[in-house]
């Protein structure tokens, strides 16, 4: 098959449908052409103008099955789609589809097909409809949206759709935001870098810098340097430069070329030389306390002034490294008073006589990030430098030190710093967490280290939407975790494959009264809304486990609604004298309605040699500090949460067993998890936060008490508040008050009640 679709940027309505199955299909040259007057397919030699033409001729080369009669239909209401305004008609036709969705994973067949396609990109290109989805009225119909529009072919597509938009938003001058992309920007020209100090493992708040560095590289189909800021002998170490390229790696983060600032220490020390030769740096022994404050008040240093001949003298000494040596340090010589204090004659050389990592005992002397960074920059083709804005101030900085060298110009783009609430980014105070016991690791799932936040669920995608949707902020902010772990969610419930788990502690047996004489086992669907995840083996048995909490709330002849099985009549409940369900005897009842039932529960048979079940535990991680942001002067000892762990021992289905350390699974109505691996024969598995708030929240700061205070201490009220973060008030109708309300309602006791 040969063919290329052409389409016109300014489409409207846009052409979704074309684009996401020619994605699918492969093998369709796509072309972004403003000029193009409408939607053109070359196939095999002939011209189709028409999606909806279009649609048909490529799943028909695609071989997607969708031959039925239903199809034609389908092509039907996506015309008519387009042309409905009136809200109500607009409502019917998305419950009709939501309805027909309720049992079916794609609206014809088994498989995804044309009508799929085609009714996918209407929707995708009605702004009302998307703002209908969004009220989650329809969720049958939300669902097999959010599958198509996250396949991975699906969101190719629309990324190639928006670096189109980027590229004409960037020949417009009056576009803004983040598409409007880099200064001076040239096509195949652009070369970006990532230099982190190898004296750490990466954390959140680099992965935007690695990712937008990336990202620009990719766009502009440029070169990305991975380089490694090795300028300071007593941090750094062999061992983080290999983690580091690791951590890229879960990033999914792949550099043209690894380079270190090292390997340009003698054209450093070079240029060094040429400045103070022309009179632009000069050495000082002033003390570092004296220096700092000097700077502040903008007096001037007593070397400031000192001959070139003196200079060398004591920049050699440095070099040496001689006893004299280590009391100088070489300063540029900008500004005394500048408004901006970063213009204030900085400190670019200083001695250290421990051996480096990769250049051994051969230099004494080593250049400050801040003239190293500019200086290797622009001598390796560096076009576009991205950096946080807190180096907004030593940008100017930068731009000095490349013009009094005479190098080539370097574009700076900046962009606000990435800071998350009850979070640290702190290498020093994370190797205290690490060094001091409180996490095992620097990949523990506690950690905001790339592969702690891996380990514990968070999906490439997720990073990379997250990351990309800042656009070129500003603002320095403390983001909650909710939008993050929002996003990842998105990505992950299409795919992960459903599984049960039932808490060991105070399980429940049931007795199933019709259940089957022996166990039975049945194939069912991992995914009841996405058939391609495959299928697992369901045990069906008369003797089976269901949850403690479940049990608490069946009501004596309840009928409820076994998943996967059927509706059952709970005829008996056994409890003991602390209240424990210890006994249930149910009644099948597998002609019932399950939509006429409230409890929907999860269960497994009991376990049996034949049949047996995986022991599991289930980890839930809390934050590492108590306070959302920490202050200069706070100490962190005293806001280190004191348990951030909790485990809880379960019994699964043992279909787990097949998981591969690292793969992605819902426990229903637990939540989603990832598979960490088995320690003495038990699986444990992490749970991933879905950002809802519960799942954010600090486990700590909601437990916390208020501590204890000095002074008077009031009278205890005779009843405790509920806890709230509201201001106290006092009761409108006094502390002894009592009314009796006439109603039909049921009585009920208060929850306040002791």
């Amino acid at each position: 098959m040969t063919a290329t679709l052409t389409i016109p940027i300014k489409s409207s309505p846009f052409p979704f449908a074309a684009l996401g199955i020619s994605a699918h299909i492969g093998n369709v040259s796509l072309v972004f052409d403003e000029t193009a007057l409408g939607i053109v397919l070359t196939l095999n030699g002939s011209m189709i103008t028409e999606e909806g033409e279009i649609v048909q001729a490529l799943a028909k080369e695609g071989g997607l099955a969708g031959d039925s009669a239903k199809t034609p239909s389908f092509f039907t209401l996506a015309t008519s789609l387009r042309s409905i305004t009136a809200h109500a008609e607009l409502v019917a036709a998305l419950n009709s589809l939501d309805n027909l969705l309720a049992f079916r994973t794609f609206l014809v067949g088994h498989s995804i097909t044309s009508a799929d396609w085609i009714v996918w990109g209407t929707l995708k290109g009605n702004i009302k409809v998307l703002g209908l989805l969004k009220n989650n009225q329809h969720p049958h119909l939300l669902r097999w949206f959010t599958y198509i529009d996250n396949l991975k072919e699906t969101q190719s597509a629309l990324a190639e759709l928006a670096a189109a938009k980027a590229s004409k938003a960037r020949s417009n001058k009056t576009a803004a935001g983040f598409a409007l992309g880099l200064q001076d920007a040239v096509d195949g020209q652009v070369v970006t870098r990532f230099p982190p100090e190898p004296s750490g493992y990466l954390h959140i708040g680099h992965t935007k810098a690695a990712i937008l560095n990336q990202y620009f590289a990719k766009m502009y189909h440029g070169k990305l340097i991975i380089r490694f800021d090795d300028t300071n002998p007593t941090k750094e170490r062999t061992e983080f430069e290999d983690t580091i390229l690791e951590d890229l790696r879960l990033l999914d983060i792949h550099g043209d070329v690894v380079t270190h600032t090292s390997d340009h220490f003698q054209t450093l020390y070079d240029l060094a030389i040429k400045l103070i030769k022309s009179g632009k740096a000069y050495t000082d022994d002033t003390l570092q306390e004296q220096m700092r404050d000097e700077r502040m008040k903008g007096i001037a240093s007593k070397h400031r002034d000192d001959s070139v001949e003196e200079n060398l003298k004591h920049f050699e000494a440095m070099k040496v490294g001689t006893e004299e040596g280590l009391r100088w340090c070489l300063r540029a010589k900008m500004s005394v008073d500048d408004p901006n204090k970063a213009l204030r004659d900085p400190v670019i050389y200083r001695c250290n006589t421990l051996p480096h990592h990769r250049t051994g005992d051969k230099w004494k002397v080593y250049p400050t990030y801040d003239f190293a960074c500019p200086v290797v920059d622009s001598i390796e083709g560096v076009t576009h430098a991205l950096r946080t804005n807190e180096y907004r101030d030593r940008n100017p900085q930068y731009q000095w030190m490349i013009t009094a060298l005479g190098l080539r110009k370097v574009n700076i783009w900046d962009f606000s710093r990435l800071n998350f609430i009850y979070t640290l980014l702190s290498k020093r105070k994370l190797h205290n967490f690490v060094n001091e016991g409180h996490v095992r690791g620097w990949d523990d799932p506690r950690f905001p280290t790339v592969r702690g936040i891996r380990r514990r669920g968070m999906t490439v995608e997720a990073l990379t939407q997250f990351m990309l949707a800042q656009g070129p902020s500003q603002s320095v902010v403390s983001m909650e975790w909710d939008s993050i772990w929002s996003q990842n969610k998105k990505i992950i419930d299409p795919i992960a494959p459903r599984h049960w788990s039932i808490l060991t502690k105070n399980s429940v047996p049931v007795i199933i009264k019709g259940g089957p004489a022996s166990p039975e086992i049945k194939a069912v669907p991992k995914h009841k809304k996405n058939a391609e995840i495959g299928e697992k083996k369901t045990v069906y048995s008369s003797s089976i486990l269901v949850e403690q909490e479940d049990a608490q709330s069946f009501e004596d002849q309840e009928e409820v609604t076994l998943m996967d099985w059927g509706n059952a009549i709970v005829r008996s409940k056994t409890v003991d004298a602390s209240g424990v369900v210890t006994g249930i005897e149910m009644e099948l009842n597998l002609e019932g309605d399950f939509r006429k039932t409230k409890k929907k529960i999860t269960w497994l048979s009991q376990h049996t040699s034949a049949n047996p079940l995986a022991r599991v535990t289930l980890l839930d991680y809390d934050y590492l500090i108590t306070k959302k942001k920490l202050e200069e002067d706070d100490n962190v000892a005293d806001f280190i949460t004191p348990v951030t762990e909790f485990r809880e021992e379960a019994v699964a289905d043992a279909n787990v067993k097949d998981l591969k350390k690292g793969e992605i699974i819902q426990f229903e109505r637990k939540g989603y998890y990832i598979y960490d691996g088995e320690v003495d024969g038990v699986r444990e598995f992490i749970l991933i936060p879905d950002g809802r708030a519960a799942s954010v929240a600090s486990k700590a700061a909601l437990n916390a008490t208020p501590a204890a205070t000095t002074g008077t201490t009031a009278p205890a009220p005779a009843v405790e508040a509920p806890i709230s973060k509201m201001y106290a008030i006092d009761s409108i109708y006094g502390k002894e008050a009592k009314y009796d309300a006439g109603t039909t309602m049921y009585k009920m006791q208060s929850i306040y009640d002791s």
